[in-house]
């Protein structure tokens, strides 16, 4: 039987554990051996590869983070510790290794495959940042998102209580998609994220005029690439005239029991990283769009900036469009 391995860089999304759930019972499927590497490529250096049964991932597929835990390596940087991870792998007689992170851990694993001839690599885009290039959707966005809304839910309950204004920053590192869509979702007043310029006196005069016809509370969503969060509700209380909050909502985005459509995104795109090794890929990336699903070189994923999909962009601009926060005259 052929060896396979599988393992986890980066930061940790819900939807993980649905992956390997799928890996192993999809590699014994194929006649593989499924082999579990722990703490990403840190444990590929440290020999932290093992065997995976079926009771190894009986029962995980409704838990977030990951069972073989995940890292960053500072050492892999060093081709010394690479050509001992690849070493590693071939000790085991590991043919295929499958990687699930976001865009460092793409290039890391493009380092491994220049490097050897013997050994067949598949990505499948993991990151709640939404951010690799070739793919308009990555494993536990959707669970991030539904975390992002259960908060701001229940912020609001508090909002309209005290009659505050609220600035809620999400995480997404330099890309704003998940304070974009949770925004749109959620019915926030207000939307700032990097792709899209804002000036905050755009808002102020239509703010007031709401605030004078009975709004009693703001939701304001802001990226965290921004750091604007303090400054954003400081203005809210100088320029709007309103009590303001800030709550940065943090690493419980990256938790919790997966939601269904990750669980199910973890399973065709394991399968789908699978198929493409046993054909004979050497490396690629699991991409999805459009409702389908590809394999894209590493370059053509790794090494390209994302952009947010333009209809959400366009939705985006209402925000902070400066016909919208035109006050009308009576």
């Amino acid at each position: 039987m052929r060896n396979i391995a599988i393992l986890c860089s980066g930061g940790d999304v819900s939807g993980m554990n649905a992956a390997l759930k799928r890996f192993v019972e999809y590699s014994f499927d194929k006649g593989l051996t499924p082999y579990f590497v722990e703490h990403g490529f840190e444990g590929l250096i440290d020999n932290k590869i093992y065997r995976a049964s079926y009771s190894d991932v009986a029962g995980i597929i409704s838990r977030g983070g990951t069972k073989i835990y995940t890292a960053r390596s500072k050492r892999f940087l060093e081709q010394k510790y690479r050509e001992l991870a690849l070493n590693n792998l071939r000790s085991h007689g590991i043919e295929y290794l499958i990687v699930l992170g976001g865009d460092g851990s793409f290039k890391g694993m493009q380092k491994l495959s220049d490097e050897s001839e013997d050994i067949g690599f598949s990505g499948i885009p993991s990151t709640i940042d939404n951010d690799i290039a070739g793919t308009e959707y990555c494993l536990g966005v959707d669970t991030a998102l539904n975390i992002i809304r259960t908060a701001i839910d229940a912020i609001r309950d508090t909002a309209s209580s005290f009659g505050r204004a609220f600035v809620i920053e999400t995480m997404g590192r330099e890309c704003g998609y998940l304070a974009l869509v949770s925004a749109l979702t959620c019915g926030a007043e207000m939307c700032l994220i990097p792709e899209i310029p804002y000036d905050l006196n755009r808002y102020k005069k239509h703010f007031k005029k709401q605030k004078e016809e009975g709004r009693a509370y703001f939701i304001a969503i802001v990226s965290e690439s921004l750091q604007d969060s303090e400054q954003t509700a400081k203005w809210f209380e100088d320029e709007v005239g309103i009590e303001s909050r800030v709550t940065v909502l943090g690493h419980i985005q990256r938790g919790g029991n997966p939601t269904v459509y990750d669980r199910l995104m973890a399973f065709k795109f394991v399968t789908h990283a699978i198929d493409g090794l046993l054909e004979g890929e050497k490396s690629s990336v699991v991409c999805y769009n459009a409702g389908g699903f590809s394999r894209q070189k590493i370059e053509n994923v790794a090494f390209k900036k994302y952009q947010i999909n333009s209809e959400l962009l366009k939705f985006g601009k209402e925000f902070n469009a400066l016909e919208k926060y035109k006050v009308q005259k009576v």
